[in-house]
């Protein structure tokens, strides 16, 4: 215990003496390319790479903590929007209450279903996420009174949002200027997790679980954990995704997009916790230049992994 301790407490020191400077040249980067990019078209595809980037982090952060891959991560990003939308519609609650909440209750849910899924590893996990995502998607097919089915639905917010003007956050440079500042804020809470005793813990279960267990640790609740915030993760760039678009379809759901995100966090590699946010800029940059010359861009990209 003494060693995790002191492993704790290095890690700790790190976060807060080197880290911020990382993060605020991170930011600093960010602004300077918000200022020099003058095409609308660049600027949204970087805002994009950005709110995918948040769910290629959920998936990566699985990865790296659970040593587990997701094909279902599709489900918290596009269920985040959802439940946005349909809370704007049929619940009388501030907006700027009910996307914190969508967020914690889709962690509450992920939990849940962690206790059930995280007993079993390898492609047999991957399989069963790739079923509940799909189980996810047909549902929002199925229930068109609520979801608007194939359709889609829309979101009607308000004018402002946690005192910013919709205008502002539903514009290109807005929302990039928004989804940097909170992806920034993400990873710096990530970052300071695995610091922690639970941080540590659950890297010591994804090496040698059985140990783990043999030193009377509930491993089955920190992997659920683990699960949940990266569902967490990937729900947060679900509501910065209804809120830029302020539409949102079954599509959003499908198996496909979580293979787009495990593909981005495959780019950018999991060791480094921001590895699958620059995983998410260069699919976004390679699907736009390369998709203007061929079709099948996605072969071109998979050759080179």
């Amino acid at each position: 215990m003494s060693m995790g301790k002191k492993k704790s407490s290095v890690g700790s020191r790190n976060f807060f003496i080197a880290k911020p400077f990382w993060y605020g040249a991170a930011l600093i980067i960010g602004l300077l390319l918000w200022v020099s990019v003058d095409s609308r078209v660049a600027m949204s595809l970087m805002s994009q790479s950005l709110i995918f980037g948040f769910l290629a982090l959920g998936v990566g952060f699985l990865v790296r903590l659970g040593g587990l891959v997701s094909f279902g991560h599709a489900a918290p990003f596009g269920m985040a929007g959802y439940c946005v939308a349909i809370a704007l519609k049929h619940v009388d609650l501030p907006t700027e209450v009910v996307i914190p909440l969508v967020i914690l209750g889709i962690g509450l849910v992920s939990y849940l279903i962690g206790l059930v899924i995280m007993r079993i590893e390898g492609i047999a996990f991957a399989m069963l996420t790739l079923a509940i995502g799909q189980g996810v998607y047909v549902s929002s097919l199925k229930l068109r009174d609520v979801t608007g089915g194939a359709d889609g639905m829309l979101a009607k917010f308000p004018a402002t949002l946690y005192g910013i003007k919709m205008s502002f956050l539903q514009s290109q440079d807005g929302l990039f200027i928004t989804a940097l500042i909170i992806l920034l804020i993400v990873v710096a809470l990530l970052d300071a997790f695995e610091g922690t005793h639970t941080g540590i813990l659950a890297e010591a279960i994804r090496e040698n679980e059985e140990r783990a267990q043999f030193l009377s640790y509930k491993t089955l609740h920190v992997r659920a954990l683990v699960y949940a915030i990266s569902a967490m993760i990937a729900a947060t760039g679900g509501c910065l995704y209804i809120i830029y678009q302020s539409f949102i379809a079954p599509e959003i759901l499908h198996w496909s997009m979580s293979g787009s995100a495990l593909i981005m966090a495959i780019l950018g590699g999991s060791s480094a916790i921001w590895g699958p946010v620059s995983g998410a800029i260069v699919y976004f940059l390679f699907r736009d230049w390369l998709g203007d010359m061929t079709e099948h861009w996605l072969g071109i990209l998979g050759s080179s992994l």
